[in-house]
């Protein structure tokens, strides 16, 4: 019992001081975090006002006409019989397919789309179709809203559903054997 008492006394001395501590121990803990969100936000308001300034930049260069265009090469013909047309280089993906010979200037578009130069007929289409090509490379989908489609494969070209996602060299269409729509890269395919 003697022990007991002894026991009880220590902690009845040491407890308060215990917990007392603990508030500090907390309360600089909770500094340090506040100190360091407080850091996150001064920094990610520098990496935003930086980027603010870089969308006017581009901004105001798209509405001048200066901003620089990447060039492509235009694919190689291939000899083989089912030709697959791929893109090595580590720089670059088939989403940026290599410009071919379709015009890109405002004179040549109709409806929002590129018209080919040597031009395509237009006679006896469907509703809805802007004109007709034929495949000239075979091509390997890359996403889930691509078409693709073997040599010599007639497809459709239709409107965009929404004009803003057209993108340059890239056209809407749908496969005349199959009524499978996505989009592809007009430089592997001819109009008829």
């Amino acid at each position: 019992k003697r022990t007991y008492e002894v026991l009880n006394s220590e902690l009845h001395d040491e407890l308060p001081a215990l917990h007392d501590s603990r508030i500090l121990f907390l309360v600089t803990n909770m500094q340090t975090l506040f100190a360091a969100e407080e850091c996150f936000h001064s920094e990610t308001a520098k990496v935003y006002s930086e980027l603010e300034g870089v969308v006017d930049k581009l901004a105001k260069e798209v509405q001048k006409g200066t901003l620089p265009r990447k060039t492509f090469p235009k694919p190689q013909p291939i000899t083989n019989a089912n030709p697959v047309i791929t893109n090595s280089s580590p720089n670059s993906t088939l989403a940026s397919p290599p410009k071919g010979e379709w015009t890109s200037s405002d004179e040549g578009k109709t409806n929002g789309f590129d018209k080919f130069k040597n031009g395509a007929s237009t006679d006896n289409l469907p509703p809805g179709v802007l004109y007709k090509v034929k495949a000239t490379y075979k091509y390997q989908a890359e996403d889930m809203d691509e078409l693709q489609f073997e040599v010599g494969e007639i497809i459709d070209v239709i409107e965009y559903e929404d004009p803003e996602e057209q993108e340059e060299g890239w056209l809407m269409g749908c496969k005349d054997s199959t009524g499978q729509k996505g989009l592809f890269p007009a430089n592997f395919t001819k109009p008829i």
